[in-house]
């Protein structure tokens, strides 16, 4: 019998289990810091692109002390410092976007300075996610 394995089979499977491990890791961080007022925060960050049945979804855990977890995460950090934490807080930047529909899901899971973060929000394209939330999702920076 001959199995023939796509490499789009192959990339949503390693996304799947990126996504899996990350997941498992902040499930295992939340416990040790849910109840620190420390400083700083971590957020486990997932974007998907398309609808619901969509595979294309990328995902990090964003640390704020120091920051880690995205190519411009010392913005994400400072952004949601300025907002504590509060991603809906953030102040919508004055860009012009296409009016292309691909949506486009934000989703945030976490603690802020001791607080828990919850978040999720379907835009109707990535300009627009970008506009509203500055580089807390730029997961691809």
């Amino acid at each position: 019998m001959t199995y023939t394995i796509t490499v789009t089979a192959v990339r949503r499977t390693a996304r799947a289990s990126l996504t899996v491990a990350a997941a498992l890791l902040l499930a295992a961080a939340a416990p040790a810091t849910a109840g620190s007022s420390d400083g700083g925060g971590h957020l486990y960050l997932m974007v998907t692109k398309g609808d619901r049945r969509s595979s294309d979804i990328r995902g990090t855990l964003l640390l704020c002390d120091p920051p880690w977890g995205h190519g411009r995460a010392a913005e994400a950090c400072a952004q949601l410092d300025a907002v504590g934490g509060e991603i809906k807080a953030l102040p919508p930047t004055d860009i012009m976007c296409p009016m292309i529909y691909a949506p486009v899901t934000a989703q945030a899971r976490g603690a802020w300075h001791g607080r828990p973060v919850e978040y999720r929000q379907t835009f109707s394209n990535a300009c627009e996610m970008s506009a509203r939330t500055g580089a807390v999702f730029a997961l691809e920076s």
